[in-house]
């Protein structure tokens, strides 16, 4: 399925079409996986958000989730942030350990802990009050005369949840190095650059051609470097970069989520190749083994044709291969699924292999661990 040409797609009726080079669904695969359906307990008295923002602590086994305050945003039609902290550390065990970030995020979308445990959370929306919200946080905007106070940032915590650097402007849409546009995640490289994939709205077939859809790159001291991608389908080119991640070689991965397909750059952003067959993805995760864990939200009759099943792929990220799925179990028949999200949206792995599930639609985390035998 690994495509290192130009790929042309087609757009009819809203849904992306592939002119050529047109993948076949990797549904057909095993499942070596259960589900345990609440594996992080949640204090007494709240419930799940939203969440798309899930990763491991550097001890391999801990979890860190950012989840949208009990709802799909921290923040009310009024734009009065919740009391509630977005960013939640869970032990082993699933028992809560540590929270921090009230009235700081409105919108969770991405984390990564990096190398020092540091934990980086995107806030891709922000806090403007608005009459109505959509399903994945985009609203209409407000009057003017009511700017946002939260929101278009990345924020590098400490593990004890004190502020280390922003990247952005609070409340502000627009360009590095000053402000940033709906920053969907983030990632470190080795040598500590920050890569951001900005911009939720380009996956929307109406999107204007000023759209943003891009990676920006950063020193670790938050200098601007660099940005690139532009909307379109080309390669380096994007429809809602929704996820990143890097691989033992130092590979850029892009979850390219709006062109069905996972990209792969250098850390200079030069295009190496893309492939299909993870389907329509949300949210990658690259372990240290290479193991790529791809998380498909999305997949549908009109999003995606050709009846792909919604669930987390497993493959490797050395050749791209998908050798095993673990299926949606609220939409079993892709040739039924319509508009709209279930399954995973962010993806991890522990140390032991076990994988834990960021859910947008459903709400909450699930794990998946592998079955007796397997």
């Amino acid at each position: 399925m690994k495509l290192r040409s130009s790929l042309a797609f087609v757009v009819l009726a809203g849904a992306v079409a592939f002119a050529q080079n047109t993948a076949t669904p990797t549904n057909d695969l095993p499942n070596p996986y259960e589900t345990l359906k609440e594996p992080l307990k949640l204090p007494e008295g709240r419930k799940w958000g939203s969440t798309s923002a899930v990763d491991v602590d550097k001890d391999g086994m801990s979890i860190w989730v950012g989840e949208r305050c009990g709802e799909n945003k921290c923040a009310d039609a009024s734009g009065k942030m919740s009391p509630l902290d977005p960013v939640l550390k869970f032990d082993a065990s699933g028992k809560l350990v540590k929270s921090f970030g009230a009235g700081m995020i409105a919108f969770a979308h991405g984390i990564h802990v990096d190398r020092d445990g540091n934990v980086w959370v995107t806030d891709a929306n922000d806090n403007r009050p608005t009459a109505a919200r959509g399903r994945s946080g985009e609203a209409p905007a407000a009057a003017p005369s009511t700017p946002a106070t939260v929101g278009h940032q990345v924020i590098k915590f400490s593990p004890d949840g004190k502020v280390l650097l922003k990247l952005g402007k609070a409340g502000m849409a627009g360009n590095p190095p000053e402000a940033l546009t709906e920053p969907n995640d983030v990632v470190t490289a080795p040598n500590g650059d920050i890569y951001v994939a900005e911009g939720h709205a380009g996956q929307n077939q109406n999107a204007p051609p000023d759209t943003v859809a891009r990676i920006s790159k950063f020193t670790k001291d938050g200098k601007f470097i660099k940005s690139w991608g532009k909307l379109g389908t080309g390669p380096g080119e994007f429809r809602t970069p929704h996820s990143l991640a890097f691989d033992s070689r130092g590979r850029l991965f892009v979850a390219d989520r709006g062109n069905v397909r996972l990209q792969v750059f250098d850390q200079e952003g030069k295009f190496l190749e893309q492939t299909l067959a993870f389907s329509r993805l949300s949210g990658i995760y690259i372990d240290k083994n290479d193991m790529l864990y791809g998380a498909d939200s999305e997949s549908s009759v009109t999003s995606h044709p050709g009846n792909w099943k919604r669930g987390i792929r497993i493959g490797s990220a050395k050749d791209l291969k998908v050798m095993s799925l673990i299926p949606d179990p609220d939409n079993p028949d892709p040739a039924k699924t319509t508009s709209g999200t279930s399954a995973a949206e962010g993806v991890v792995a522990d140390a032991k292999g076990n994988i834990y599930g960021a859910e947008v639609g459903p709400r909450g985390i699930k794990k998946y661990v592998k079955k007796s035998g397997s």
